[in-house]
């Protein structure tokens, strides 16, 4: 039997290690939020082949560092930026007509994306969390009890500050595939939790003699296989996306860092959550 709650202390550590080195780094520069949130010009080129990413990589960021540039049907390539101006957009696109022997009509279009459009996005974003929050704490509280809820979306702000914190550590563009990736880890954090809680709830009904700790040793062991099995599926899936399918990147990079949060929480932080709430309301009722 795995000795997991016994460790909480070092558990819980290294979680907040990371969040507290994230928080510094975003109250220190922020979130690199992307054109899909500050605003900015979007182009979209219409290369007429397919492209290597790469060397167009290198005639765009001369005229935009910030810029974020991705394939659309292996012949068209998107560039986002905040920085480009009609000036440096007239040069850069002369550069890569010029290159490709491409003709006036390859610009296909040119929008400008207003930061009002940012606003909005993170306002519906952050109601989208909420509920969803809201409606899983309802639902995990229903179906086993209020201490398993509240336990499992811990575990679950826990997932969404780690994956903040990767961000901003690292300086990670932030656009809207971020929110759509946030809300996906949500959901398969909250899964692979749910298993663990069912095999405690089941537990609890034939080992009543068994304290709490030990209850959450044994039923993490019990399904310790389960989670690692899924964990590494999922991941090997995902990463094989996040290599070989360049226009998806945004999404599957927070998915790979969500993904491995969502399992470690689920083990190392939502148990031992549940079992200090437990140890609590008994010392209350003694």
């Amino acid at each position: 039997m795995l000795k997991i709650i016994e460790k909480t202390k070092l558990w819980f550590g290294i979680s907040l290690l990371i969040i507290v080195i994230g928080l510094g780094f975003l109250v220190t520069k922020g979130l690199n939020f992307g054109i899909d949130f500050r605003g900015g010009t979007q182009l979209v080129i219409d290369m007429g082949k397919d492209f290597e990413k790469a060397e167009i990589d290198s005639i765009v960021t001369k005229y935009a560092n910030d810029a974020v540039t991705n394939k659309v049907e292996n012949t068209q390539l998107e560039i986002k930026s905040n920085n480009l101006d009609s000036e440096k957009i007239s040069s850069m696109f002369k550069e890569i007509k010029e290159k490709y022997n491409l003709e006036d009509k390859a610009l296909v279009s040119q929008d400008e994306i207003g930061q009002s459009v940012g606003r909005d996005l993170t306002n519906k974003a952050i109601i989208a969390l909420l509920v969803a929050n809201v409606a899983m704490l309802i639902y995990v509280a229903i179906r086993f009890e209020f201490k398993f809820g509240l336990a499992a979306i811990l575990a679950l702000v826990h997932d969404i500050l780690i994956t903040i914190s990767i961000y901003a550590i690292f300086n990670v563009p932030v656009n809207s595939p971020f929110i759509a990736a946030i809300l996906t880890i949500v959901g398969y954090s909250i899964n692979d939790t749910i298993v663990i809680f069912d095999r405690i709830r089941e537990n609890g009904k034939t080992m009543r003699r068994v304290n709490v700790t030990e209850l959450a040793n044994i039923s993490i062991t019990q399904t310790m296989s389960r989670s690692i099995n899924t964990v590494l599926t999922t991941l090997i899936t995902i990463t094989a996306v996040y290599v070989f399918v360049p226009t998806v990147r945004e999404f599957a990079f927070p998915l790979i860092i969500g993904i491995l949060s969502g399992a470690y929480s689920s083990i190392f932080i939502a148990s031992p959550l549940w079992v200090i709430f437990k140890n609590r309301t008994s010392k209350s009722r003694a």
